[in-house]
């Protein structure tokens, strides 16, 4: 099979992403969903859930193979969904979105921030996150948060001109400076900082528990509330049949608590197993939410290493 030089592969990349975004706007919302469905059931038939399969069956290892192939080809079409709702979202206006998201628990979240403080946010890849943080932004407060640098360069520009387009202030990962300082005077401010913290982007992240598996997960949310002494929340999201139509629903469950000792890593690992704990409750409840298509389990992590290295000594 002849392979595409690179900079020919991310040409086409972008203007797939550009062509999505100007076209789906264009489709009736019924009609671009069901497009997006069929897409997610080829890449089922053709293999392409390999990895969220394997995921899903270290979340729920009591399915069968029938039951674990259903949730497969759902957990794959709500993962579409999500990009076919942030290719629409710039068209529709606060109260459209406010029509496609019902929120639990916020009570506690808005008093602090009505009050001048800022509340972070511990979450995992679940529902759709930018159709929160737009909701976020009309009706809860200011919202910062950080982006992972994707490439080609291009689309990863598409996206952060997109979300903040929505309103939210974005922080690169990577390629620019340091995000923690940026993020601790975000957090001098009122509002919310969201930030996904269920796969490690950094190299530097904590060893936890994630139904019933190490992982390891970002400690960047819990040592941003520790540094600002700020309260962290961790926020599950799912989708939710809404008529005809699609919603999602934001749960803000209570803050985890502060260890009263301990040193500043020990302190923030064990927030982020809290973190951990609860993500995981929803996660196993609402596993078809979670959009965890990269190995993010440590035994999945050490066997790629394994055959990596055991192939390069051969």
């Amino acid at each position: 099979m002849r392979v595409l030089p690179p900079q020919v592969s991310d040409a086409l990349t972008v203007a797939g992403f550009r062509v999505g975004w100007g076209a789906l706007r264009l489709m009736p919302e019924r009609a671009a969903y069901a497009m997006f469905d069929r897409f997610a059931d080829l890449t089922v038939a053709r293999g392409g859930a390999a990895r969220l399969r394997s995921n899903y069956a270290k979340v729920r290892p009591e399915l069968g193979d029938a039951e674990l192939d259903a949730l497969v080809r759902d957990g794959m079409r709500r993962c579409l969904r999500y990009y076919c709702e942030a290719f629409r979202l710039p068209v529709l206006t606060p109260d459209d979105v406010l029509q496609r998201v019902r929120v639990e628990g916020d009570g506690p979240v808005r008093e602090v921030i009505d009050g001048g403080g800022s509340v972070i946010a511990f979450l995992g890849h679940l529902g759709n996150w930018d159709l929160a943080g737009a909701w976020g932004t009309s009706y809860l407060g200011p919202v910062t948060t950080v982006a992972e640098r994707l490439k080609p360069e291009e689309v990863f520009e598409e996206f952060l001109a997109f979300r903040e387009s929505l309103g939210m202030t974005i922080i690169p990962l990577t390629g620019g400076v340091n995000p923690f300082p940026a993020l601790r005077e975000a957090a001098r401010r009122p509002g919310i900082i969201p930030l996904l913290a269920d796969r490690d982007l950094t190299a530097r992240g904590v060893e936890v528990q994630l139904c019933g598996h190490t992982v390891r997960m970002a400690p960047g949310p819990a040592a941003l509330a520790l540094a600002e002494k700020r309260p962290l929340h961790p926020v599950s999201i799912r989708h939710e049949r809404r008529g005809r139509g699609w919603g999602i629903v934001i749960t803000f469950h209570p803050p985890v608590d502060v260890p009263p000792s301990g040193t500043t890593r020990e302190r923030a690992t064990a927030m982020t197993q809290a973190c951990a704990d609860v993500l995981g409750a929803a996660i196993t409840e609402h596993t078809s939410d979670w959009h965890m298509l990269q190995r993010v389990f440590l035994d999945d992590l050490d066997h790629d290493r394994l055959a990596k290295a055991t192939e390069s000594a051969t």
